[in-house]
């Protein structure tokens, strides 16, 4: 770490009061892409029941997946107290987004970036050779809490609906980001998103090398349930946290109104104290 990183890094790591807590509800919500073919369930039904389950229960962090752009527009101009970042799968950057919302009052933003789960994760649109033809991508963002001055970090996905090598590639992938050196130091993080896999996956084993990683959703039972359709739903919607959280609880946003859902998948939210 050269002398201008090293004290940039002393100064935002400096603010941090160690003596307080941070207590946030971070929820991963896959939106559902909005192509048109729900009938009832289209996005422009379910928008109005979306807004108003964000606003009343007011999560610190929101981390989607499958957002397309109108409907990330959509989130900008309706959830006016938060920021949202990321941008779309493409090599145009369009497409689908692993975006993520933070409330505006309470965090400052220090640094993001969004990369392919692929064998060169800097090049737009790049995917691995046995996965579908849909690019996937993670958002990484970190975060400075404006209060305490902690910092911590985020990382939103979506993993491949096919390909189980690709899944477990691009979770690997993820994970050794996560584990490489900072130059802020060991800074606490928090993974999200759809790994289109079961828990006892063989995808998923990978996360036992890395014991200081836990699920906080590990009690909860099935999140995808298509509209209703399911008898038996898919749990494939995780949150993951290092133990420098604690998890206070974890839930499912299972709101319904007239057979209208918030999306195919029960939107999941965890409360971590820092």
């Amino acid at each position: 770490m050269d002398g201008v990183a090293n004290r940039k890094a002393n100064n935002i790591m400096r603010k941090a009061d160690a003596g307080m807590e941070i207590k946030m509800q971070v929820v991963t919500f896959n939106i559902r892409c909005d192509y048109g073919q729900d009938g009832s369930n289209n996005f422009q039904f379910r928008k109005d029941l979306i807004l108003r389950k964000i606003k009343a229960e007011q999560p610190e962090i929101l981390c989607f997946q499958e957002a397309l752009p109108h409907v990330s527009q959509w989130i900008k101009e309706n959830l006016t107290d938060y920021y949202l970042i990321g941008c779309g799968r493409e090599s145009n950057l369009g497409g689908e987004e692993t975006s993520i919302a933070y409330r505006r009052d309470l965090f400052n933003l220090i640094k993001m970036e969004v990369f392919w789960l692929s064998d060169t994760p800097g090049i737009p649109g790049s995917r691995y050779t046995n996965q579908s033809d849909c690019p996937r991508t993670c958002t990484c963002a970190y975060f400075q809490e404006i209060k305490t001055g902690k910092v911590f970090r985020i990382y939103n996905t979506h993993l491949d609906h096919i390909g189980s090598d690709a899944r477990r590639q691009g979770l690997s992938l993820i994970l050794e980001k996560i584990a490489q050196a900072d130059f802020l130091g060991e800074v606490p993080v928090i993974l999200t998103g759809d790994f289109n896999a079961f828990p006892e996956s063989t995808e998923l084993a990978v996360l036992k090398d890395y014991p200081e990683l836990y699920d906080c959703t590990e009690k909860m039972d099935g999140t995808f349930h298509d509209f209703g359709r399911l008898k038996t739903l898919e749990k494939i919607d995780y949150i993951i946290a290092d133990k420098h959280f604690t998890c206070k609880g974890a839930s499912k946003w299972t709101d319904c109104e007239n057979n209208v859902f918030l999306s195919d998948h029960y939107p999941v939210s965890a409360v971590l104290e820092l």
